[in-house]
């Protein structure tokens, strides 16, 4: 990975990922990958193919996924506004592909998240309107990144945002145009931003939102040395944000840089028992507060995919909920992402 924006990346080492396997526990439990990407970028593609190598390798039952904007394949010309339904084009294609069977039993990118520019306004109607068209029916949400920290080391050149971005007139007048087409809002932030989510939250009802990746626990940088006064912080925002009804939560991306976690420092990938261990507070956390029925399971690859193996990452989910009763694994598991992406209901 020679691109400068791959240094906000932990560098993804087959040789080094193979070091660890583990057979699948739970092999029959179905599985909703609620949050993945496609890309081909400067010395990373992560494309059809690698993705179900990963899934094929992995051993786990997994039924369908739910595609995770990433800025790929964005149209190279026409109005400015509307070259992020490129995307849309192309993943709906990868589903396409998948849903003929001939690739196996998994619904690869059953769901779609793209991106809008919500700061141009109202006039975002337009770009949601053709992202529907251009999604075959699996189109469901947008994903507007909002990270940003007064540590600029923290954040990604391609997607870090301005402050306040949440609260910003212009972008509320974008997001009051998701729920009357009834699409969701997916929020990727940083731990401290996670009470401006909730302000929105509460101002917007009736809009569905999905928080992304456990909200964005950081544990590098200007937070380095601060994990319990970071936990503090989070857990009691991730609290008051589960009041509001609704909000769901993702699972996972616990993997990344960001979370400090130095898993990529070791001789090995970690073990799913030591994955488990070092997520139990941040899991346990969002499922009592969100309830099972609000919680959904991501892979978050290829990004996490520098920390560990597609399968270590779900035996560690599944170690995590081996107390649970049926219900809630398969609400975890499969259930909140099918309700909340409407997969079961897609044409």
């Amino acid at each position: 990975m020679t691109d400068k924006t791959h240094s906000n990346y932990l560098a993804v080492r087959p040789e080094w990922l193979a070091r660890r396997h583990e057979e699948p526990i739970d092999l029959n439990l179905p599985i909703v990958d609620a949050h993945h990407h496609l890309w081909d970028r400067p010395g990373w593609r992560y494309l059809f193919d690698e993705y179900l190598a990963d899934i094929a390798g992995c051993g786990h039952n997994i039924t369908a996924s739910v595609f995770m904007q990433c800025q790929a394949m964005y149209r190279a010309d026409g109005p400015e506004a509307l070259r992020v339904v490129g995307e849309t084009e192309f993943v709906n294609g990868v589903a396409a592909m998948s849903a003929s069977g001939r690739y196996g039993p998994t619904k690869i990118c059953a769901g779609i998240v793209g991106h809008a520019n919500l700061l141009i306004g109202e006039q975002v109607a337009g770009v949601l309107e053709s992202h529907l068209k251009a999604g075959g029916g699996r189109f469901r949400g947008i994903r507007h990144i909002t990270v940003w920290d007064a540590d600029t080391t923290l954040m990604n050149p391609l997607s870090a945002g301005p402050p306040g971005l949440l609260r910003d007139t212009t972008f509320r007048a974008g997001f009051s145009r998701l729920a009357p087409l009834n699409l969701s809002f997916d929020a990727w932030l940083f731990h401290p931003q996670i009470s401006e989510l909730t302000d929105l939250a509460r101002a917007f009802p009736q809009t569905t939102i999905i928080l992304n990746h456990a909200g964005g626990v950081v544990g590098i940088g200007a937070y380095a040395g601060r994990r319990d006064e970071v936990f503090k912080n989070w857990s009691r925002a991730i609290r008051d944000l589960a009041r509001c009804e609704n909000v769901n939560v993702k699972l996972g991306g616990l993997g990344m840089r960001i979370n400090g976690f130095g898993f990529e420092g070791a001789e090995a990938p970690p073990a799913s028992e030591q994955l488990a261990m070092a997520w139990q507070p941040y899991i346990e956390t969002c499922i009592e507060a969100f309830g099972t029925n609000r919680c959904m399971f991501e892979s978050n690859f290829p990004v996490d995919k520098g920390s560990y193996g597609y399968g270590l990452a779900w035996n560690a989910f599944k170690r995590l909920t081996r107390d649970a009763t049926k219900d809630e694994r398969t609400a975890l598991f499969s259930g909140t992402a099918e309700r909340v992406y409407g997969l079961s209901h897609r044409p």
